[in-house]
């Protein structure tokens, strides 16, 4: 299933993120204990099972032209283990690279999760909106 849905979400004092049932649901992985958390683009944080972390890295793959990206993409990436209560802690430097503070928003984006500052997406939400028939015209042919 799709990963869909927008969460406001609030990091606490440890940087830790309470991710919805739903959202592990539709990750659709049993007994899933970790998920994979990088930097993705517009400075945000793209989140993966490790089953689709795993698809992901096949279709990357091969291509030498993706090389550097690989190496940053991979260096940065980490395995974040749920504590008892379905949270993660996101470490230092990739809330810093997404510019995480205390309110955040977690979106499903069909194989993957995406963690954003509260204000950024926002931002890009304000930005973005008016060009969604077009946008959704290119996705569609």
């Amino acid at each position: 299933m799709a990963l869909t849905g927008t969460y406001l979400r609030t990091l606490d004092e440890k940087r830790r993120l309470a991710v919805p049932k739903r959202v592990k649901d539709d990750f659709a992985e049993e007994n899933l204990e970790s998920l994979i958390v990088a930097p993705g683009t517009e400075k945000s944080l793209v989140v993966y099972s490790p089953k689709s972390f795993d698809q992901y890295a096949a279709r990357l793959s091969g291509a030498p032209e993706h090389q550097r990206y690989m190496r940053l993409f991979y260096s940065s990436a980490e395995r974040l283990e749920f504590d008892s209560q379905s949270r993660i802690r996101i470490p230092d430097r990739l809330a810093d690279y997404a510019g995480l503070k205390r309110d955040v928003y977690l979106l499903g984006v069909q194989d993957h999760a995406e963690l954003w500052d509260k204000e950024a997406w926002e931002a890009f939400i304000n930005t973005h909106s008016p060009e969604f028939d077009q946008l959704a015209l290119k996705a569609m042919s």
